[in-house]
């Protein structure tokens, strides 16, 4: 087995641009979490990320034209700029570190995911979708653009298919009533299949054989633009919906930001976009684990990002009822009223230890041996004993680690029920002389990001000789789990145990990842 280093490391979190504002935050026992108001006035708490990308166009416009940091703000969403300024981050760690990527050719890897993916972009251009279908709708919609409902209006025979009339619907629907009758009728409009006839050969234009196909090329999309606007202006019509489409949707899928930071550093091997809910950097980091210690790999970049909290998250989790919403920070072991939705992005430089310490590179915090992962194929949301379990033992026995060798443990633990089945589980394997730690009261649950956030964390610990403190106070941990397990780490930083440390993340669709990492000899 190959020996693994983290050479270089970059966050953004809550009330962190970055891994020194991280590592000094986690010092402090306060929590990181602030209000949200997506929904205008409201009780909820989230993890806002602390994140500026003109803090990176320094870095940007001494590597590449004038024009790239312009295209990546305003083409890129949140996911990928924060990505992005991880990756800046984790190339300053160790100099040179940049230039060793690039020369390490296809044996260097990204592995950049999501837990969420963009969906702040996506919902925006959906909304402006709908309204530009809703405009086109009732455009064609309208009697004198609508031979067919002109006639029909004289008779007004059924018709197969006719939605109610708007105006017979209760007040409460009559948008969505609205909407299908313009939706009908536009379909029936003999004028609208006269435009799309003429728009039609408009779009069969093509560039001819012969000559210059870059130049002609440019010069069929011109005439095209021209004879479109010309089209708009003879109906009147308003912008058709598929014009309502930016190409930015294309640009922000899940694996965006794996490309950018593969085209940002250069870096040319292997590159994609792991995903694995809640569970997301284990599962990467078993990946990397894994192609560097085949020789795929000698360095891989691994990542998650995932966008600010936004109302899709905020409502979709507290309608899943595992968010906390009364306004007041929702502590994992105590009261298990739900967690908090958080977003940001971290991102390590993960190389062959042998390797990289020969051209001088320091690997950084812990040393990572392994990764146990399963599935509960059980259940969507409430997490199995056995998966976790199997997941656990998984990793000790590749580590070659005995349980009575496990110094630390964090736990997933959401603030839900689910915490006291985890904490079980974990005694079923490890003994009460474990000490345990809760994170997710500090900077929330970042779907993909949160599991890195946790690990930075504990990795962080270990390098200073300490685990950091909880916004945990002794007095607030639920009886039940302490009758359980009796160590935990509160609201005062503690010296790191002796042996190793473990961490257990579970995701959404019951997918467990299970990290043994020790400290550096």
């Amino acid at each position: 087995m190959r020996r693994v280093g983290i050479f270089g490391w970059g966050v953004v979190a809550p009330k962190s641009r970055n891994i020194e504002a991280f590592e000094k935050n986690l010092a402090s026992s306060e929590s990181w979490l602030s209000p949200f108001n997506g929904f205008g006035p409201d009780n909820f708490l989230v993890g806002n990320p602390d994140f500026e990308f003109a803090d990176y166009k320094p870095w940007i416009d001494a590597r590449f034209p004038a024009t790239r940091y312009a295209q990546l703000e305003k083409k890129m969403g949140m996911p990928t700029k924060m990505a992005i300024g991880s990756f800046i981050q984790a190339l300053g760690q160790n100099p040179g570190l940049e230039q060793e990527l690039q020369a390490l050719g296809a044996r260097s890897h990204v592995y950049v995911g999501t837990g969420l993916g963009d969906l702040p972009t996506i919902h925006d251009i959906t909304l402006n979708l709908h309204r530009a279908q809703r405009r086109w709708d009732r455009f064609w919609a309208s009697p004198e653009r609508n031979g067919t409902l002109r006639r029909w209006l004289e008779t007004r025979e059924p018709l197969p298919g006719l939605p109610a009339e708007p105006s017979t619907v209760d007040e409460a629907e009559r948008d969505v009533a609205e909407e299908s009758w313009w939706h009908f009728w536009a379909g029936q409009s003999p004028e609208l299949r006269e435009y799309l006839a003429e728009q039609k050969e408009i779009e069969g234009l093509g560039v001819q054989q012969g000559g210059n196909v870059e130049a002609a090329k440019l010069a069929v999309i011109k005439e095209k633009r021209t004879r479109n606007q010309r089209l708009q202006k003879k109906w009147g019509a308003p912008e058709p919906p598929w014009n309502a489409v930016p190409s930015e949707i294309l640009w922000n899928i899940h694996n965006t930001p794996a490309s950018q930071i593969s085209m940002m550093g250069k870096i040319t091997g292997m590159t994609f976009a792991p995903v694995a809910a809640c569970s997301s950097f284990g599962y990467g980091l078993k990946l990397a684990l894994d192609a560097i210690n085949s020789g795929d790999a000698k360095a891989v970049v691994l990542g998650m990002t995932d966008p600010p909290p936004h109302p899709l998250t905020v409502g979709g989790f507290y309608n899943a009822r595992v968010v906390s919403a009364d306004g007041a920070v929702s502590k994992p072991l105590t009261q298990l009223r739900g967690t908090h939705v958080a977003g940001g992005s971290v991102v390590w430089i993960l190389g062959d230890l042998e390797h990289f310490t020969a051209k001088g590179f320091k690997p950084l915090g812990m040393e990572p041996l392994t990764v146990g992962v399963t599935a509960d194929a059980d259940h969507i949301i409430t997490p199995s004993k056995e998966g976790p379990t199997v997941a656990i033992h998984e990793a000790l026995r590749k580590a070659g680690v005995e349980p009575s060798e496990i110094g630390s443990w964090d736990l997933h633990a959401t603030a839900t029920p689910g915490d006291y089945l985890e904490v079980e589980t974990l005694r079923a394997v490890l003994p009460e002389t474990v000490l345990v730690t809760a994170r997710k009261g500090t900077f929330g649950h970042g779907m993909g990001a949160g599991g890195g956030w946790e690990l930075t964390a504990q990795y962080l610990g270990y390098a200073r000789g300490q685990v950091f403190p909880t916004p945990l106070a002794e007095e607030e941990l639920n009886k039940d789990i302490g009758r359980v397990h009796p160590r935990y780490v509160f609201d005062k930083a503690v010296a790191t145990p002796q042996g190793c440390a473990g961490k257990l993340s579970m995701g959404v669709g019951g997918i467990n990842a299970c990290v043994i990492s020790r400290p550096w000899r």
